[in-house]
């Protein structure tokens, strides 16, 4: 069977990763200019749309992470509450060369678990209880090592401002919309062609961002996999342990859908394809396997 090299892997996702954000800031930075230019607000509304930019990724930025923990609807535990999990994460932080993150606990039997933060100084694991009923020592450590590989490669920064930028897209149009039907769209002073345009810009803009987004996703999630791979030094216990959460047969009960990309896999074992926000387990299974 052939090889596939980790470092390979990981630089070929960085780069995939890269340019699927640059995409959903061009989309933005398009959305700011058709709204200027048909509502003639000219540099007005570029300062405007800039500056309402700034302040929405500053909130995300800073109050993200709690506000996902809650919607998930995890709490803190202590070493103390947990010695072995608590251990593990030690351990793989260590390794990782991170500060520990806090560990969270979602009770909830579906084995998944998810890593968020601004930075590895300001990071959180959230496990669910089914994931430490589940899965044995080395499965375990796989899962972990592929939550601390978000967090040293700064993906729960890039993913939660990737969610912010998204959901800033989807305002825009919501805004542009109702601005044109309620504002009277005929007393503009730009041409009609480019309030058509901007209209069906509008419409698909979020649709194009909704799938930017969940292919951001399955790209950090191969990254992760493969750091994962190299940082425990054996790829078998994360495939193992996806080949569990694979045979659960039931959806997550406290999962949320504007979280659900950032669990290791799907919650909900609904979306496949471009609508999907993780990659096919089966794939990701051969791929460890193939390290």
């Amino acid at each position: 069977m052939e090889k596939v090299n980790i470092f390979d892997a990981i630089e070929q996702n960085k780069r995939n990763s890269l340019l699927l954000i640059f995409l959903v800031v061009f989309i933005f930075l398009a959305l700011v200019w058709i709204i200027s230019e048909v509502f003639d607000y000219g540099m007005c509304g570029y300062s405007l749309g800039f500056v309402l930019l700034i302040f929405y990724l500053l909130t995300a930025y800073y109050a993200g992470d709690k506000v996902i923990l809650a919607l998930n609807r995890a709490k803190e535990i202590r070493h103390e509450d947990n010695p072995y999990i608590y251990n593990v994460v030690e351990g793989l932080a260590l390794a990782a060369g991170i500060p520990v993150p806090k560990v969270y606990l979602i009770d909830d039997p579906f084995p998944n678990a998810f890593a968020t933060g601004r930075d590895p100084q300001h990071a959180a694991i959230a496990v669910t209880s089914g994931l430490l009923k589940t899965m044995n020592r080395e499965e375990l450590a796989g899962v972990l090592a592929h939550e601390i590989s978000h967090i040293a490669n700064y993906d729960i920064r890039f993913m939660m401002l990737t969610v912010a930028l998204v959901g800033a897209i989807g305002l825009l149009s919501e805004i542009f919309v109702r601005a044109f039907v309620w504002g009277g769209g005929g007393e503009r002073k730009k041409g009609g062609g480019l309030v058509l345009i901007g209209l069906l810009f509008m419409i698909i803009a979020p649709i194009a961002a909704f799938f930017v987004r969940m292919a951001i996703s399955r790209q950090r999630e191969y990254l992760a996999d493969a750091n994962a791979a190299k940082l425990t030094r054996y790829p078998e216990g994360l495939a193992s342990a996806l080949e569990k959460i694979k045979q659960y047969p039931y959806k997550m009960q406290n999962a949320n859908q504007t979280t659900a990309s950032l669990y290791i896999a799907d919650p909900f074992k609904e979306a496949a394809g471009l609508f999907a926000s993780h990659p096919p387990i089966d794939d990701r299974i051969n791929r460890l396997r193939k390290m």
